[in-house]
């Protein structure tokens, strides 16, 4: 029996995936509880259908993405802090002033997606990932300067 699976199931296959199994198997345990539906050669086809249109979708994605962090490499940020003897900061530059900064360019990005270790304590450059989707990682400058 051939049936189309609708979840991941361990030693069997992940979603989607057409597989054959035993009639026993099939008829008493997938189907019933809804792990899968019978592959008829119309829902084969939907399913093809269905991953064609997928994969288009996710290379339209993927290239707007490579768009999106080609733009945002070449952003670069300033960020003025009160300093102390010896050029040490008071406080530190979190993900939160980034974000406000860029804000103030222009350029919208959610301070989650910035991905600082921990906040900037020093003066100077320093490159910040920004992770934009799965495979997607943009590197902004942050330039930390002495207030005057």
């Amino acid at each position: 029996m051939r049936v189309i699976l609708r979840e991941k199931l361990d030693n069997l296959g992940s979603a989607g995936d057409v597989v054959s199994v035993r009639e026993g198997y099939g008829r008493n345990y997938l189907l019933p509880r809804g792990l899968a539906i019978p592959a008829t050669e119309k829902d084969v086809a939907r399913l093809e259908h269905e991953k064609r249109v997928a994969t288009a979708r996710a290379a339209k994605l993927a290239k707007d993405l490579q768009g999106e962090v080609a733009r945002m490499s070449q952003v670069s940020v300033s960020i003025a802090r009160a300093v102390g003897e010896g050029d040490k900061l008071y406080g530190s530059v979190t993900t939160r002033d980034i974000a406000e900064a860029l804000a103030a360019q222009g350029v919208t990005v959610d301070s989650r997606k910035l991905q600082l270790g921990e906040p900037i304590k020093t003066l100077g450059m320093t490159e910040v990932p920004i992770k934009l989707g799965k495979d997607a990682v943009a590197q902004i400058k942050v330039w930390v300067v002495k207030k005057e």
